[in-house]
């Protein structure tokens, strides 16, 4: 979707400065949020990529104002309200106020094999890919209003296919419960000045991952 999330080649926000050895957490409740996120996607019956989509559904003013970690609270609480796990009351006194619903936890001993399986998302496929590396594609203009893996900044150019990683999971489909609906994946790379024209860092080049439907032969 289009929203504040998606900061990509906007201007006014000043540079990136990395924290130097910055840790994964920075305060205690930041790890909990996390865990607590990818405990109850089992019970909730969420994928990757609706919780991707309810982290970025916040409006202008929310997104700005949070941290990293207080979005990914704001997120949670809506995919648990969604699937009644927790009530509007609950969240805002921040304890249990009605009798507790039972759910299918993961067990402790299960957490360490899960979290290093990982949630793999390529798929095989019956057709071959539609690009090839070295064909010259041209992104998509879409404004979709539901989740998309697509930058705004890189849509409506030109660029070449890179890589080929084959089939996985269509995001924008599977954000929305319609199902994996498998495309091939690209690394597509574009000149810094078709993006941005003479202001581009010269030589600067830059890769997007993109599924199959984002593009069009240029």
């Amino acid at each position: 979707m289009d929203g504040a999330h998606d900061m990509g080649g906007m201007d006014g926000f000043g540079p990136v400065v990395p924290e130097p050895n910055e840790p994964a957490f920075h305060a205690p409740w930041e790890r909990r949020a996390f865990a607590l996120t990818l405990a109850m996607a089992r019970p909730g019956g969420w994928n990757i990529d609706m919780s991707r989509f309810a982290r970025e559904n916040r409006s202008p003013a929310e997104h700005l104002s949070k941290s990293y970690y207080q979005i990914w609270l704001a997120g949670l609480e809506q995919l648990m309200a969604e699937r009644g796990l927790v009530t509007a009351d609950e969240i805002a006194a921040g304890q249990p106020l009605h009798p507790r619903r039972e759910v299918a936890a993961l067990p402790p001993a299960d957490v360490a094999p899960m979290l290093a399986r990982g949630g793999p998302t390529d798929r095989p496929s019956a057709a071959p890919a539609r690009f090839k590396i070295g064909d010259r594609v041209r992104t998509r203009t879409i404004h979709p209003r539901g989740h998309t893996r697509l930058p705004r900044y890189v849509r409506g150019h030109v660029g070449v296919i890179e890589l080929l990683h084959g089939a996985h999971v269509f995001p924008d489909s599977n954000a929305r419960g319609a199902g994996e609906q498998p495309q091939f994946l690209y690394t597509v790379t574009f000149d810094g000045r078709e993006i941005w024209g003479d202001d581009a860092e010269p030589g600067l080049r830059v890769s997007v991952d993109a599924w199959d439907s984002y593009l069009e032969p240029a």
